[in-house]
């Protein structure tokens, strides 16, 4: 479902990443592990169409992303790429609802059905009761929750994860970590998660280790 080939990306004369090729299966639980600089997050930017590779083709779905101007890439990212980050980025000003529903309204959704969706992902990972809350009256799990119905709202192709427990208690890094493989086993949802929790990146179904800009065995 995702191939990339042959991806290479500096910054001036840092080299990050050098030469990557990587496929990943509908359905599929991938982490991607390493030391800091490794080159992780670049290569997850670049899979979930955040960045562009100086060189080297990904294909979601069959689609060259490369091949995609601006506007058909931002719409293309809106509908088939969900992300959950290290930190919520939920907007303070609104509630659980309203936050998790942004994604759908830019996708042109209607208030009425964006809202429909919302409180039953919201549902579906416990947070009934929270919906008309605002992030500061939330818990870190809670907040990292609704980042996940957030990134779900649109049913993308995939999710990507930037270390998505690193701000949490090993608790609630434990509830998100089982939360991804509920998602999988509901919506057969794909994620691809950069992590340097051991206990998460040894879940997935595959663990692919980088090194200077490398995949190693």
């Amino acid at each position: 479902m995702i191939k990339a080939q042959q991806i290479f990306k500096a910054y001036n004369d840092l080299k990050v990443l050098q030469g990557i090729d990587v496929v990943i299966e509908t359905g599929e639980i991938v982490s991607i592990v390493g030391p800091s600089g490794a080159g992780k997050s670049t290569l997850l930017h670049i899979l979930g169409t955040l960045d562009k590779a100086d060189k080297g083709v990904v294909e979601i779905n069959d689609i060259k992303i490369g091949e995609l101007n601006s506007k058909q890439l931002a719409a293309f990212r809106n509908k088939n790429i969900g992300f959950i980050f290290q930190f919520h980025h939920l907007l303070p000003e609104f509630t659980a609802l309203e936050n998790v529903c942004i994604p759908a309204f830019i996708a042109h959704a209607s208030k009425k059905d964006a809202e429909k969706r919302a409180a039953e992902l919201l549902d579906f990972l416990g947070l009934k009761d929270r919906l008309n809350h605002k992030p500061k009256e939330l818990s870190g799990g809670e907040q990292q929750r609704v980042a996940a119905a957030r990134a779900l709202i649109n049913s993308p192709t995939v999710i990507m994860a930037d270390e998505p427990s690193g701000n949490l208690d090993s608790h609630s890094a434990t509830e998100l970590h089982n939360l991804f493989f509920q998602l999988r086993k509901e919506f057969n949802q794909t994620f691809v998660i950069v992590t340097h929790n051991e206990e998460l990146a040894n879940m997935a179904d595959r663990k692919l280790v980088m090194k200077d800009g490398k995949l190693v065995d």
